[in-house]
């Protein structure tokens, strides 16, 4: 028996953990995969106040780690597999254990999106890639690919032009959706192509990407490409965890909630990329922690 359990050891998750052990409450952290969330698999944290010289996605979830363990937050890697939210009660039942208590935060996050074309599921790992952080090394004197245009893409393909012969991007749209600095930044890459209104029609290959087909949306012509080898990077943007939570009334896949950060259900909360907002960034993530471990601990 817990007085708050928190679903997620993301920013949002830890920063919740943080302020409700300081407000004396006896608090759990439930995370399927380590600390850190998403954002440890970034090559590296940008645009955060107080990070450290080079910070990485890794060194930021190291910290965070650190920084919850040392203030007595209990963190078990277990995976949720019920929640009962409605009771006075709540219970969340894992892999191995059930757990109890009258409040619950929400921060499970989101998780990356798949395109959905011919090849991807099969070429996973042989070529197909989403965590540029580990796969940046096979990139080395390659052709990369990277489909997104949104700044978490840009981001990567900047790291990972370091490593590759050539890369391209390759966005949908007849504009690139990313920040300015990461706009200017990609004029003096020199081994970057930028093909706009582009779309990722196809993969083909058996142990490693021998064709690609990449579509026009202007007039919907199909070409295909033979690269032999080529690393493919795809950032298509990110869906909600929130499958286990059917007693909340969803928005698009998102939690509705107060500022407060208070859901639909008395004593439970949410907070960071879970829930319906306008900004999905770490600042924010940490802030919607705080707001909603300390209303949770009144």
């Amino acid at each position: 028996m817990y007085d708050i359990i928190i679903i997620g050891a993301g920013p949002a998750g830890i920063s919740a953990g943080l302020y409700a052990v300081s407000r004396g409450k006896k608090t759990l952290v439930i995370e399927k995969h380590e600390v850190g969330g998403l954002i440890k698999k970034v090559s590296s944290v940008t645009h955060y106040s107080g990070l450290i010289e080079q910070e990485t996605g890794a060194t930021f979830a190291a910290r965070l780690k650190k920084q919850a363990e040392n203030a007595g937050v209990s963190i078990v890697q277990e995976t949720v597999t019920e929640v009962s939210l409605t009771p006075t009660t709540k219970t969340v039942t894992t892999d191995t254990h059930t757990y109890e208590a009258p409040r619950i935060i929400l921060a499970c996050g989101t998780t990356p999106r798949r395109l959905g074309i011919p090849g991807e599921l099969e070429l996973s790992g042989k070529g197909v890639c989403q965590n540029a952080t580990k796969d940046a090394p096979l990139c080395a004197g390659k052709h990369v690919y990277v489909v997104g245009g949104a700044d978490g893409a840009i981001k990567e393909a900047l790291y990972l032009a370091g490593f590759a012969k050539k890369l391209t991007i390759l966005h949908f749209e007849e504009q690139l959706g990313c920040i300015a600095e990461f706009k200017e930044k990609l004029k003096k890459a020199e081994n970057i192509e930028v093909c706009l209104s582009s779309r990722l029609h196809a993969i083909h290959g058996t142990d490693q990407i021998e064709t690609l087909e990449i579509k026009n949306e202007i007039d919907s012509s199909i070409t295909t490409i033979q690269d032999p080898g080529c690393q493919v990077f795809i950032y298509a943007g990110s869906t909600p965890n929130t499958e286990l939570f059917t007693e909340l009334s969803l928005e698009d896949g998102y939690i509705p909630t107060n500022e407060r950060m208070e859901t639909s259900i008395s004593g439970v909360y949410a907070a960071g990329d879970i829930r319906m907002k306008q900004v999905r960034q770490a600042a924010t993530a940490v802030s919607d922690g705080a707001v909603a471990a300390i209303n949770a601990s009144m």
